[in-house]
């Protein structure tokens, strides 16, 4: 459908929003054309006013710059009015799972962007299971989405499903430590694991790159299921290409966060940390992996991520309920037939004479429905006859 405005009526031109999404005039005039190819725009235009979420989860050692790299991710302040616990503090602190909410807008697109923080993983003396909260606040995330989900309203379901969640490496290893393994290996078949190397300043280049190759070794190694890039299409460009490619072979990403803005010799304004010996720039693609991480979180696969979290994670989640609804209804069947056996064999224990009297009473219910069907039977036959009779 065209909209044709007064003044363009001679011309027959199209106007409006239409216009801009119309094909050129030969093709208007092609009886073939319907306007199919709009349909991107209206779901665009969609999706705008209705705005996007995307819920992010931080984890890792304190002390390894997850507060700062989210700021900087985000172009937020998302902690500042953290409290930092002093040493006597945080040898009694247990792990709590903390939530911070912001939204973010950018040229009219809006993003309600959720950050979820663990403050005390993995500094207590004895981390035995200390993912184990972790994991719970992720099946809870599905479980009141599921609960949503099978309810009547369903028009308005909130998502707080865990997307994403950056797993901090220390630098100061040789690899993964065993909570690593053991932490990822827990949740990996519940949400996309990405692996980020905290603070790669403090490594060289060839530091990072065999850093790098004994991450992903480990990985494979332990059977680790972390957050795999789709495969590109065979019409993309070949520069989409090799950004992809990039991306891949840059995993786990060597980061650094800051939230300074520094100037140099040119007085040209940048992000960084300053060292004796030096400047650190996080934009710097020579410097960290820290454009590549956000053109990954925000840019390329913001969207694959929420797809897999929906496609994946939570329809094995959904399954396993259904699966373990369906065996509760198996078995309260089952208990049910058990109930109804058990009354059998205590009527078959009970003394003759109740027996019998169980007997007569249902002997004579059934000659009171046998009476009251055959009176039923007498006065229909008579309502024909009278019917009859008056033809």
């Amino acid at each position: 459908l065209i909209l044709w405005g007064d003044r363009d009526r001679d011309k027959r031109r199209p106007v409006g929003f239409i216009a801009a999404l119309s094909p050129p005039q030969n093709q208007i005039m092609d009886k073939e054309y319907v306007g199919f190819a709009t349909l991107p725009n209206q779901v665009h235009r969609k999706s705008v006013k209705r705005g996007f979420d995307f819920t992010l989860m931080v984890a890792g050692e304190s002390g390894l710059g997850k507060s700062t790299l989210i700021d900087s991710l985000f172009l937020t302040d998302l902690y500042k009015e953290r409290k930092m616990l002093q040493a006597e503090e945080r040898i009694s602190q247990t792990m709590e799972i903390t939530k911070n909410a912001v939204d973010i807008e950018e040229r009219g697109v809006k993003v309600k962007l959720t950050v979820v923080d663990t403050p005390g993983f993995g500094d207590a003396v004895d981390n035995t299971e200390c993912w184990k909260s972790i994991a719970e606040y992720i099946d809870q995330q599905f479980e009141q989405y599921f609960r949503d989900e099978s309810g009547l309203n369903r028009k308005n379901i909130q998502d707080n499903r865990v997307h994403c969640i950056l797993y901090f490496i220390s630098p100061y290893g040789h690899g993964l430590r065993p909570l690593d393994v053991e932490f990822m290996k827990a949740i990996h078949d519940k949400v996309n694991i990405v692996p980020v190397i905290a603070k790669a300043d403090t490594l060289t280049p060839s530091e990072v790159k065999t850093m790098k190759q004994r991450v992903r070794d480990e990985i494979e190694e332990f059977g680790i299921n972390i957050y795999q890039f789709p495969d590109c299409d065979s019409d993309e460009d070949e520069d989409f290409k090799q950004e992809d490619t990039a991306l891949k072979e840059s995993i786990p990403f060597a980061v650094i966060g800051s939230n300074a803005v520094i100037s140099d010799s040119k007085d040209r304004p940048m992000r960084g940390r300053v060292y004796p010996w030096g400047v650190v720039e996080i934009d710097n693609p020579t410097h960290c992996d820290f454009v590549k991480l956000r053109n990954m979180l925000i840019q390329t696969h913001m969207q694959d991520l929420k797809d897999v979290t929906q496609e994946v994670h939570y329809e094995n989640y959904r399954a396993q309920c259904i699966q373990s609804l369906t065996r509760i209804g198996a078995k309260e069947r089952s208990s049910r037939n058990k109930i109804s056996r058990q009354s059998i064999t205590e009527l078959s224990l009970l003394p003759l004479a109740e027996t019998e009297k169980l007997i007569r009473e249902k002997d004579e219910e059934l000659r009171r429905m046998q009476e009251m069907i055959q009176k039923m039977q007498q006065q229909m036959q008579q309502n024909q006859g009278e019917q009859s009779d008056t033809l």
